[in-house]
């Protein structure tokens, strides 16, 4: 992942340092009402809460203790996270992303191992096995990764994952056809523009691409998937030989990317793919305007649904559904995969500024306790959520309404989205843990389009639109390897210079008059980063892994 211009932002990274300065944890910020108040950054894009937010009060009430939320503005994660570290001072929590790496050698982080098991709520987080893999080359364990965790029975019925989308307008209009290959997924966005150019006066994209910074994933790692492979995100792992693959110079790899540089040629890829920034694509999406696109659904849907629903576009069609897109017909489509998927790469923190790490802690645990989990993600009782005679958790339609709410949300509802949480189902037997994995709140929280096209493919969650796949092996997933990796090996050199050719040379082969010239141009420039230097590291750390595996076995 690389750093974007810097130019203009050394103030904000200044700004953002100075909100933490002075703001240990612990006895000396203890407010009037003798609660604790700590402070975190996430360096992810996210939306601040009002400073008299009703959950976060009640969960301060409940826990005595509330945290103050920064996120990343206009600048990255290893930028943020440097100025950070120049400084010398620390929020209470961080999560770095990409650049946790830069903290850990740093010193900035505080070691767990020796608190766990004073928390039991966060040592039953994960199993010793999984505990074991959070280590870091010094043997301490410096983070908690805080998504994917699944208690109990699992209720996934989003992918949350990447996919080829598709609107649902589009395949209403076709007749609701089996779209299982590239080639069928483009032919359809063709017809449908030739057909629809234009929508309500506003001129039709068929197809936009995400480009920027560490979000190229957009354009750069769907051959994983389409040669049937799960998201080990920067290598495909051959299960049966236990070998990496480099996928970005398979066959499957070419015909992609001709096929994208054909339909880039044909007018159907927007011609801003490669200059848009994050916010004009979501801005894009918003006006219901774009047909497909390939993305992960947490870096989309959260922002994109809630403005549609608000403007009446979601009742016109305009909600994303995945396709299990493969390369040719009879591969079997791994975009979706059962259990968590644990990304040691990062996680969340509490740094050597906090002053009361025990304090820290003990509100992680509280957060994971199952009636301050029901806050965070359904709210309050009454307000928020019904409940029925069984137990049974659901949401009238003004409460959904009011949960897509961004002013209600930044005044009422506080999920602390970046601390652990559970997926899965509620220790109650009956519910599930969020909201979006109750069958029937699911669906009902549906608009008509969705419900139609998932009922035309005999469906009735986003996962059964792809099919579930059991969870891959042990090794899963090598990207929490790779995004770790720094220049301070040979393989992370290539893994660097690999990730800067990619950025520079993949729009222009999409773009290019000739593509197979462009091609062998890039395939010269990407030999020339020593990609073999890196497949050695990721090799040996998947040999690793399972070596690690089988101790537990």
């Amino acid at each position: 992942m690389k750093a974007k211009r810097v130019t203009g932002m050394l103030l904000t990274s200044v700004l953002a340092v100075s909100l933490f300065t002075g703001c240990g944890g612990g006895k000396n910020n203890v407010n009037e009402d003798g609660m604790k108040e700590f402070t975190a950054f996430f360096a992810v894009p996210g939306a601040e809460i009002n400073d008299d937010n009703d959950i976060q009060q009640i969960i301060a009430e409940k826990t005595g203790a509330k945290v103050k939320e920064t996120w990343l503005t206009g600048q990255t994660a290893s930028e943020a996270v440097g100025t950070l570290i120049a400084g010398g001072e620390y929020p209470d929590f961080i999560d770095g992303g990409d650049a946790m790496g830069q903290l850990y050698e740093a010193g900035a982080l505080v070691p767990l191992d020796d608190y766990l098991d004073n928390y039991p709520n966060i040592k039953e987080y994960y199993s010793d096995e999984e505990w074991d893999k959070l280590r870091q080359d010094d043997g301490h364990i410096y983070w908690i990764q805080q998504f994917q965790n699944i208690k109990g029975e699992e209720k996934a019925t989003t992918h949350n994952d990447e996919a080829f989308w598709i609107q649902t307008r589009v395949l209403e209009w076709a007749g609701y056809p089996e779209v299982n290959t590239m080639d069928e997924y483009f032919d359809l966005l063709e017809s449908y523009v030739e057909a629809n150019p234009m929508e309500d006066g506003t001129e039709n994209i068929a197809y936009t691409i995400l480009c920027e910074d560490w979000r190229y994933y957009c354009l750069e790692n769907a051959p994983q998937f389409l040669d049937g492979y799960p998201n080990d995100g920067s290598v495909i792992v051959d299960p049966d030989e236990l070998k990496i693959i480099d996928y970005n110079t398979t066959d499957t790899a070419k015909r992609y990317f001709k096929k994208l540089n054909e339909e880039y040629q044909k007018g159907y890829v927007d011609p801003e793919s490669f200059t848009q920034t994050y916010d004009e694509y979501i801005a894009k999406l918003s006006t219901g305007r774009v047909l497909g696109m390939i993305d992960q659904w947490w870096n989309f849907a959260y922002n994109v649904n809630d403005s549609l629903k608000q403007q009446g576009l979601d009742e016109k069609g305009c909600n994303y559904v995945p396709l299990p897109i493969t390369i040719d017909k009879g591969i079997k489509n791994q975009w979706h995969n059962s259990g968590g998927a644990l990304n040691v790469g990062f996680g969340l923190a509490i740094t050597t500024s906090c002053e009361d790490v025990e304090g820290a802690l003990q509100f992680i645990d509280n957060l994971l306790g199952q009636e301050i989990h029901n806050l965070r993600f359904w709210g309050e009782e009454g307000v928020d959520y019904e409940v029925d005679d069984e137990g049974y958790f659901y949401r009238t339609e003004e409460q959904r309404t009011q949960a897509a709410d961004a002013a209600y949300k930044a005044s009422h509802l506080c999920t602390y989205s970046y601390f652990p949480q559970y997926k899965g189902t509620s220790d109650d037997g009956i519910n599930a843990n969020r909201p979006d994995e109750q069958p029937e709140e699911f669906y009902d929280s549906l608009n008509s389009t969705v419900q139609k096209c998932f009922k035309a493919y005999g469906c009735e969650t986003y996962v059964d639109m792809l099919g579930t796949n059991e969870a891959p092996g042990s090794w899963y997933p090598m990207y929490s390897f790779s995004n770790a990796m720094t220049t301070s090996t040979p393989g992370g050199v290539a893994w660097t210079k690999m990730g800067e050719i990619k950025h520079e040379y993949l729009p222009r082969v999409v773009m290019s008059k000739n593509f197979d010239s462009a091609w062998d141009e890039y395939m010269t420039a990407y030999d020339g980063c020593d990609p073999q230097a890196f497949l050695n590291e990721m090799q040996a750390e998947l040999d690793r892994r399972m070596e690690e595996a089988a101790k537990y076995q």
